[in-house]
């Protein structure tokens, strides 16, 4: 714990900005705006905003996939390896079996064939994926689909999962079990960032949020923060503050 009484940040950044060049002209567009925020060790941050808000800029930014235009952004000490990442719309390989695909990912991380067996056989049971790990992955369904790849994003045993849009098209029964899997990342006491616009699954998972629009932070704080804030809870606060910029 800091002196504010907080845990250590496992993700910040500062004043962040990125630009774009779109069209024939190569017109300038602002996707960033100067984003603060800051994530604690073991938290579940639930990163909030419209379409377009620029969530999934922000996540590719501190991936490095995107460089900023200005700013900074920084992980603390961990390095690449140990972050794991679940795109908004993962490519998956559609003849590989869903095992096959982890030892994929485990071997692009460098793990030995020892090492990878035991982690691909434990994170199939964890994703519940074990009776459909020999199926190809052309056949699971999009929430399947999801968990293997929350899976291959927790291969190298990460401290800080980032997840973009990981609720996205599935069905109820889909979504209770990537919650599951969520909520099992809280209890090891991973760092998780969850990039959605699903409030509901907001309240039930996070315990901290910052809400973007138009580029910019421009709430950050606890659930119960918001929810109390506004007589409609967590929905109308955040209607309330992404309403301040229309």
């Amino acid at each position: 714990m800091n002196e504010s009484g907080r845990r250590p940040a496992a993700l910040s950044a500062v004043d962040l900005h990125k630009q774009v060049r779109v069209g024939f002209r190569g017109r300038k567009l602002e996707i960033l705006r100067g984003v603060d925020m800051s994530v604690d060790r073991g938290e579940v941050y639930g990163l909030l905003g419209p379409n377009g808000a620029g969530k999934t800029t922000t996540i590719k930014v501190v991936l490095g996939l995107m460089r900023p235009s200005s700013g900074s952004v920084s992980t603390g000490d961990l390095g690449r390896e140990r972050i794991g990442y679940l795109p908004e719309n993962p490519y998956f390989y559609d003849y590989l079996s869903g095992r096959e695909f982890l030892h994929l990912a485990g071997r692009l991380f460098g793990l030995g064939r020892g090492q990878r067996r035991e982690r691909v056989e434990r994170l199939l049971v964890d994703v519940g994926l074990s009776d459909a790990a020999d199926r190809h992955l052309r056949k699971y369904s999009k929430g399947m689909l999801q968990r293997i790849g929350i899976a291959q994003a927790l291969i190298n045993e990460p401290e800080l999962v980032l997840l973009d849009e990981p609720m996205t098209g599935l069905d109820p029964v889909g979504r209770v079990e990537v919650k599951r899997i969520i909520d099992g990342l809280r209890e090891q006491g991973t760092t998780v960032v969850l990039n959605t616009h699903i409030l509901a699954d907001v309240g039930e998972l996070c315990s901290r949020i910052g809400i973007m629009c138009r580029g910019r932070l421009r709430w950050q704080g606890t659930v119960a923060e918001a929810a109390g804030a506004s007589p409609g809870g967590l929905e109308g606060f955040f209607m309330e503050v992404v309403g301040r910029e229309e």
